[in-house]
């Protein structure tokens, strides 16, 4: 007899949905239906005893919806994977490639200086050096001669007094600009009422360009309206010629120099003296030595890389003087303050022998260049030879 189902079971949740007004079969071991998204059910399979037999449908399978999740990394994380939530891989940035950006970085930035330092040095340099073996009047096309301009340059009367004139320039102004410089240095390097304005006004003169000094100095020194003929008329003092008389040109111009280049070099004593340790000058002291041995013995080796330095810097400004006698004399009277690089300029633009001129020049660099590669040998073999702990 066939079971009757029974009335008032409750069913459970998640069983059926009410209102459907379908019983709940009692079979145990009857699977589920499957649910869509819309929340109806599709058979799987035979059911028996309801319609008879029906074909089996496969399960319909309904693609989850792909939602990131959510975010924990703040604003500036990268993305990740949605399903598993791993940060997505960067792309791997060779070292080959950061180095090749950051060098066109570089290069952009330097570019602007590369070529004014090529146009304005190296190219001129390069070209004046071809210019000197040649017999060119930057006109008409030259020709090349070799060594000849080198070879006039030899027997030439006029290269040796600008020569002459150069050496006792330079041998007149490098030495009494370092000892001027270091006696007011040491004069200056004290606590005494209103020394910033002392220091300010050695200074000074040095701020001044040499054709400005020159201006001033040409009124000053004029044989005929002159303030200097005028104080020493009233001092009982003949009138000089100063810049107009061959033998005191040159010494005045070497006094001009003086006035403005000592300021440079107090300014750079009185830095390597503050930098001279006050504990050694305290122990000699003590030991009763006097200033001058605690001069000799301590402060001028100390300040002897300076010196080195203010000796190299002072002789290429001595051999290079040419402004300040463009301003005053122009080489006069008779060619007494005529030097290397006023020959240079006149042979090049006033007598239109550019070739001649650029030889001179490159006799001048060369001077310069053994000047300063022996003053740079005699500092070595110096500091080699101080004994380990001595001051230098």
């Amino acid at each position: 007899m066939p079971s009757l189902p029974r009335a008032g079971r409750r069913a459970k949740p998640g069983r059926g949905r009410p209102g459907h007004g379908r019983p709940e079969s009692s079979e145990p071991n009857r699977p589920e239906p499957n649910r869509t998204e819309s929340g109806s059910t599709e058979p799987e399979g035979t059911e028996p005893g309801r319609n008879g037999p029906q074909p089996s449908v496969p399960r319909r399978r309904t693609p989850r919806p792909l939602t990131p999740p959510p975010h924990h990394g703040g604003p500036g994380r990268r993305p990740g994977n949605p399903r598993t939530g791993t940060p997505a891989a960067r792309r791997p940035r060779t070292l080959a490639g950061r180095v090749r950006r950051e060098n066109a970085t570089a290069w952009a930035f330097i570019s602007p200086s590369v070529l004014i330092i090529l146009g304005l040095s190296i190219v001129p340099v390069v070209w004046s050096l071809l210019l000197s073996f040649r017999a060119d009047d930057l006109v008409t096309p030259g020709r090349w001669v070799g060594l000849d301009n080198y070879r006039a340059l030899a027997q030439d009367p006029g290269f040796r007094t600008a020569v002459g004139n150069t050496l006792v320039y330079a041998a007149l102004y490098v030495p009494l600009c370092l000892t001027g410089g270091l006696v007011l240095a040491l004069a200056l390097n004290r606590r005494i009422r209103l020394i910033g304005l002392y220091r300010t006004l050695i200074f000074v003169p040095f701020v001044i360009s040499a054709a400005a000094q020159g201006v001033l100095f040409f009124f000053i020194l004029d044989p005929q309206f002159g303030v200097a003929n005028s104080l020493l008329h009233h001092l009982g003092v003949s009138r000089q010629g100063f810049l107009s008389d061959p033998g005191q040109a040159l010494y005045l111009l070497v006094l001009i120099s003086l006035w403005s280049g000592v300021g440079f070099c107090v300014v750079v004593y009185l830095a390597a003296l503050q930098d001279v340790p006050p504990e050694l000058i305290e122990s000699a002291r003590l030991d009763g030595a006097s200033r001058l041995r605690v001069l000799w013995h301590i402060k001028l080796p100390a300040l002897t890389p300076v010196t080195v330095f203010l000796l190299l810097w002072e002789l290429i400004t001595a051999l290079q003087v040419f402004d300040l006698i463009y301003v005053t004399t122009k080489g006069g009277p008779l060619g007494s303050t005529t030097v290397i690089v006023y020959f240079v300029w006149e042979q090049a633009f006033q007598m239109f022998t550019a070739g001649y001129g650029a030889a001179a020049a490159y006799v001048l660099a060369a001077a310069l260049l053994v000047a300063g590669t022996a003053l740079r040998l005699y500092r070595r073999r110096r500091a080699g030879a101080a004994p380990e702990g001595a001051v230098r």
